[in-house]
């Protein structure tokens, strides 16, 4: 269930002061933004509500979506801003807007185990149909820089003897297994990127971004994070349903907005960036911490017995070129992430 509450004050606050200095180059000009009613899209679009205000940019943000009326029930603050304007369409068949829109962030992309379950080619039609109706977008409109939102899934499953995965793994899942249809959907959108740098010199960002934690985030999907922080918030036990071996690491949102707008400002065309946090927790760590951070009294149940000697599986970043190449880093540290998001879940009641 989605909230109408505004993100936290004290994160727009912080998303300010990382980001201040790359702001003034967007002073009187046209955003759009695929996918800006999802997770991602709320923290880029209120974020961006939120600087444009304070250093009186003139600048606003056209955001592409199925149902304006929704979005408009849903996250009203938003949808009322007088920058915000809301187009209806779907990603892959949208009209173009008229104008000059000189920044693209492509979001648009549901990271829906169920729709890569049951409606697979639709997942993968809305990857790279849309990804190229977005990338053709750009250059009709003379976009200035083109930013997508890609994933750590690219590269595949992660060799054991990585603790964290570069930018520069070559590895890649199985294309010949359906359950990869969201990374090999996120592959290909990469290629496109590459070829419409190559034939009309788009400047495209690359952000392949991993786990996050944050308000908007589901406490109902097939997130881990998500789903212990509503159990605890439902007073039920934790459920893990597998043996809690494996790693995984979580990046607060409001970092996350702060990697992805100086990604899309400052980064080098065609260079990938992992986005994400480096600090690794097992699946059952994660659940303790959550329990210790929220509720020490809630019980953790674990479906499996761990395999003794066992490799976990890891899905984590490197952000060493993150960190070296544009000063990034993480600023919220997890306990705080999962704190700040159950509290950001209880302050409103829910709404349909």
């Amino acid at each position: 269930m989605s909230r109408p509450n505004p993100l936290p004050r004290q994160d727009m606050e912080s998303i300010l002061e990382l980001t201040g200095a790359l702001w003034e180059e967007v002073r009187g000009q046209h955003l759009f933004l695929t996918g800006g009613t999802g997770f991602f899209g709320c923290w880029l679009l209120e974020s961006f509500c939120y600087l444009n205000r304070f250093f009186d940019l003139g600048a606003r943000a056209t955001v592409l979506t199925r149902n304006p009326l929704a979005f408009s029930r849903k996250r009203p603050h938003l949808a009322s801003d007088p920058s915000v304007n809301l187009l209806a369409g779907d990603v892959r068949t949208f009209a173009f807007p008229d104008g000059e829109y000189r920044y693209i962030i492509h979001a648009a992309t549901e990271a829906s185990a169920r729709q890569a379950t049951d409606a697979p080619l639709e997942m993968l039609s809305t990857i790279i149909t849309g990804t190229e109706r977005a990338l053709q977008f750009a250059v009709s409109r003379g976009a200035a820089k083109f930013l997508l939102t890609s994933s750590g899934a690219v590269y595949g499953k992660q060799p054991a003897e990585l603790t964290h995965l570069p930018e520069d793994y070559t590895g890649g899942p199985d294309p010949l297994d359906c359950t990869n249809v969201y990374a090999e959907g996120k592959r290909t959108a990469e290629l496109l990127c590459a070829l419409f740098h190559r034939q009309y010199g788009l400047e495209c960002k690359i952000a392949r971004c991993w786990a996050f934690c944050g308000p908007h985030l589901p406490l109902d999907r097939h997130f881990a994070i998500g789903n212990f922080i509503g159990d605890v918030l439902a007073h039920k036990p934790i459920e893990i349903h597998g043996d809690g071996t494996p790693r995984r690491s979580y990046l607060y949102a409001a970092d996350l907005a702060v990697w992805l707008w100086t990604i899309l400002f400052r980064a080098p065309a065609m260079v990938p960036f992992n986005v994400g946090s480096p600090r690794d927790v097992s699946i059952l760590e994660l659940a303790q911490i959550i329990a210790a951070t929220l509720d020490p009294t809630i019980e953790i149940r674990v479906a499996k017995k761990a395999i003794a000697g066992a490799e976990p599986l890891r899905y984590v970043p490197s952000v060493d070129r993150a960190r070296t190449l544009l000063g990034l880093r993480e600023h919220v540290e997890l306990e705080s992430a999962i704190r700040k998001t159950a509290e950001w879940h209880t302050t409103c009641p829910a709404v349909s």
